[in-house]
């Protein structure tokens, strides 16, 4: 009798990645949220030095939260996880890692060329890894060639790499004009994402 071989048992569910990417995510917002100081002063004047690094802190964890929603989105297009997915998840968490350090660089150094250059480098690394990671899970999604469509017919997610792409050379000519466009991309993506949902 010919033996019908199964391999769903090499395939990791996916609540179990997105558990390990919750937990991670978690754990760098809080790093984040640890880079404001207390201020030394009880007076409203004292809260002044700080704004620059709250609203550095105030667009990262936007940021973060964005991905994480997007992300928890993203998994509910298949139902099993395959080591491409693992490594594209790994990567994406990788550069998100980084957005602690570099919102502290840039609180502290606010109008820094270096500083505004590197923490714009991370948020496009973060987007790059994102659609890396969303073209892998797409291989494996039920309705692929209908998410395929309207996944490549986005435009906020060009925008993303786009704006972030600008803002870097931006920075050495006026790091304003480069906090302006990642200002503006933290704005576009507080409409949530609904490409994903419309096809589960």
């Amino acid at each position: 009798m010919e033996h019908k071989h199964d391999d769903n048992h090499t395939k990791i569910p996916t609540n179990r990645l997105e558990a390990f990417s919750d937990g991670v995510i978690a754990i760098i917002i809080t790093i984040t949220v640890l880079e404001l100081k207390v201020p030394t002063g009880a007076t409203l004047s004292s809260i002044i030095p700080l704004l620059p690094l709250f609203i550095t802190y105030a667009v990262s964890f936007q940021m973060v939260g964005t991905y994480w929603n997007n992300h928890h989105h993203l998994l509910q297009a298949t139902k099993h996880v395959s080591t491409g997915i693992m490594w594209a998840n790994l990567h994406l968490l990788f550069w998100l890692s980084l957005i602690p350090f570099s919102t502290g660089w840039l609180g502290e150094n606010h109008g820094g060329t270096i500083p505004t250059v590197f923490y714009a480098s991370v948020l496009l690394l973060c987007a790059i890894a994102y659609t890396i990671l969303q073209y892998t899970v797409l291989i494996h999604a039920e309705n692929h060639h209908e998410l395929k469509k309207e996944i490549d017919s986005s435009w906020k997610g060009k925008i993303s790499l786009l704006s972030y792409l600008i803002a870097i050379p931006c920075a050495f000519i006026n790091p304003i004009i480069s906090d302006i466009l990642i200002f503006a991309v933290a704005i576009i993506w507080f409409i949530p994402d609904t490409r994903i949902e419309k096809h589960l």
